[in-house]
C-alpha cells in the first residue's frame, strides 16, 4: 500500500513540474515520420562495453527496432521501454535470432557504464536465450546523437529547469539496409502489428504511415511542460485501483469478524 500511495505522489509531483523551454523550442518537439530515410551508417557510437562502434555495425542481414530516448529518463522512457520488452516477449520470433534492438540515448552525457546496467534490466525481463548478442545500447557525441535523431524525425529538446529531456515517445523498425519502415508510437504496442512491420521489414520493404493522434495521446506534452493522458490516466488508475482494493479488504476483514462474534 505504501509502495502504491508513494508512486502516486511521486508521479503527481513530476506532473506538477512546468517546463522552462522556449515556446518555440517547444512547437519543435515531434515525431516526424521519415519513411524511406536512410540512417547514418557512418556515425560513430560507443556500446554498452565501451567500445567504439558504428551504426553501420549493427545492419546487413536482419532489421532493426531503433529505440530513441535515454538511459536516466524517470518516466517516459522506462514506459516505452517496458512496453516493448512487454510485446517482443509476445512475439514468436526472438531478439538476436530474426532482428536486432538498438538503443540509442539522446543525452551526449551519458556513458556505456549506464547503457549496460540498462541492458541488463531489459534482458532480466525478456529473459530469452541469444537475446545479449542482439540487443544493443549506444552512447555517443551530440554530433552523432543529433544526425540520427534527424534522419529518423525525433525531435526533442533538454529541459534545463528539471534537467530532463522533452521528447516524444515510441520507436522505429528500420530494414536491413538501414531504411526508415514503420513507427510505433506510445507506450502500448501491439504484438501482431509488430510481427508484421519486421516481417516487411525483413524484405527491405517500408510501411505506410500512421496517424499521428496516438503521438499526442500518449508523449510528453510540449505545451504545458508535463506528461500527458496516458500519464494522467495511469496515476488516476492506481488510485482507483487502491481504493478499490482498501474497500475489499475492510468488507472481508468486517465479515470475518461477524462471523467470529455473531
Amino acid at each position: 500500500m505504501k509502495l502504491v500511495l508513494a508512486t502516486i505522489l511521486g508521479l503527481s509531483t513530476l506532473l506538477a513540474r512546468a517546463s522552462e523551454l522556449s515556446d518555440s523550442a517547444l512547437r519543435q518537439i515531434a515525431f516526424e515520420q521519415k519513411i524511406g530515410s536512410q540512417v547514418p551508417l557512418e556515425a560513430a557510437f560507443r556500446d554498452e562495453t565501451g567500445k567504439a562502434v558504428r551504426l553501420g555495425d549493427y545492419f546487413g542481414k536482419k532489421p532493426v527496432i531503433l529505440v530513441p530516448g535515454y538511459y536516466g529518463c524517470p518516466m517516459l522512457c522506462t514506459l516505452v521501454s517496458n512496453g516493448l520488452v512487454e510485446t517482443l516477449n509476445d512475439l514468436k520470433a526472438d531478439v538476436g535470432n530474426q532482428f536486432e534492438v538498438l538503443a540509442f540515448s539522446i543525452s551526449p552525457s551519458e556513458k556505456p557504464e549506464l547503457a549496460a546496467a540498462k541492458k541488463r534490466e531489459y534482458l532480466r525481463h525478456y529473459g530469452r536465450l541469444g537475446a545479449e548478442a542482439g540487443w544493443h545500447l549506444l552512447t555517443g557525441e551530440e554530433a552523432a546523437i543529433r544526425q540520427l535523431a534527424d534522419a529518423v524525425g525525433f525531435r526533442y529538446a533538454y529541459d534545463p529547469a528539471i534537467k530532463q529531456y522533452a521528447h516524444p515517445s515510441g520507436f522505429i523498425v528500420v530494414t536491413p539496409e538501414g531504411k526508415v519502415s514503420r513507427y510505433f508510437f506510445g507506450v502500448d504496442f501491439r504484438a501482431r502489428e509488430l510481427s508484421d512491420a519486421l516481417q516487411t521489414a525483413s524484405i527491405n520493404r517500408t510501411g505506410s504511415p500512421i496517424r499521428q493522434l496516438l503521438l499526442l495521446c500518449f508523449h510528453y506534452s510540449p505545451i504545458t511542460g508535463k506528461y500527458g493522458g496516458l500519464i494522467l490516466n495511469s496515476v488516476r488508475g492506481i488510485g482507483v485501483a487502491t481504493l478499490l482494493a482498501l474497500t475489499l479488504f475492510i468488507a472481508r476483514s468486517w465479515r470475518g469478524d461477524r462471523k467470529s462474534h455473531p
